[in-house]
């Protein structure tokens, strides 16, 4: 029907047009963020499930660093009981060297003098083996727990290990001195009994610290999936978005053209009217 009144071919060519520029909005917006859904509007679905995962995604980076604040603690730990492990060896080779029956008076005194020098060392090591207020070997503490998952759920235990002279691993105690070579002697086999329960307790540390290591290489490891996955899921095809936007690009400037031909198909009535 000839009307004047509606021009239904322009109708069709607005909505057309209307239609195409949506769409290369659409696509100009994943290109300049780079993601084909960036909101609930684009796919509501996909959108929550990605933001579930992002938020597990930055859980995990609290769950790195309660890894690695523990981590630092044990490492401290492992520096320290290194450092008594190797001062109970000279305090053993002190009193082993004082058991001497040969030696003058003077000589054993000298030897006493440096066992005890040593001996308090082992103390002042002991308080200053903590790191962000948390000392494993003091007997301060029976343990600590680093999170293990992004749920807060699951941790990773490491047991404190009391260091302290006459604490039970090491059981020279803090007064212990000789001044005859029998009374040395007698320290020797305390000695050997406290530098190998102090490698037990180094060990189990070590065993520790390890975990704390392995897992945080695992954490590491998941964020990279799960940020893969999330990008399968909301990245855009900078490739096929680039080729879609000169597609739309040309099928709206057609669009623009068949709405200014169907404007103009009035033009024809007012020849009927002798115009």
């Amino acid at each position: 029907m000839n009307s004047i009144n509606t021009n239904v071919g322009a109708m069709t060519a607005l909505r057309n047009l209307n239609a195409i520029s949506a769409e290369l909005i659409a696509t100009q917006n994943h290109i300049s963020t780079g993601l084909k859904i960036a909101s609930a509007r684009d796919d509501g679905s996909t959108w929550a499930i990605a933001q579930m995962q992002r938020s597990k995604l930055r859980s995990l980076d609290v769950v790195k660093e309660s890894l690695s604040r523990n981590a630092s603690v044990v490492d401290v730990a492992l520096t320290a009981g290194e450092n008594i492990s190797d001062m109970l060896s000279e305090l053993r080779e002190k009193a082993l060297e004082a058991s001497d029956t040969s030696l003058n008076t003077a000589s054993r005194n000298a030897l006493k003098s440096d066992f005890e020098a040593i001996r308090n060392q082992i103390t002042r090591a002991l308080k200053n083996a903590g790191f962000n207020g948390i000392n494993l070997l003091d007997g301060s503490r029976g343990s600590i727990a680093a999170l293990a998952n992004a749920e807060g759920t699951d941790h990773l235990t490491v047991k404190a290990q009391n260091l302290s002279l006459g604490g039970g691993i090491i059981t020279l105690s803090a007064a212990a001195t000789f001044s005859s070579a029998a009374s040395a002697q007698s320290l020797i086999g305390t000695l050997e009994a406290s530098i190998n329960n102090v490698s037990g307790a180094l060990t189990r540390l070590g065993t520790s610290a390890q975990s704390l290591d392995r897992h945080t290489v695992f954490i590491g490891k998941l964020q990279d999936t799960m940020e893969a996955s999330i990008g399968r899921m909301v990245d855009a095809d900078m490739a096929k978005e680039s080729t879609k936007l000169q597609a739309l690009q040309i099928k709206q400037q057609l669009a623009i053209q068949t709405l200014a031909i169907a404007n103009r198909s009035h033009d024809y009535l007012l020849q009927l009217f002798g115009r």
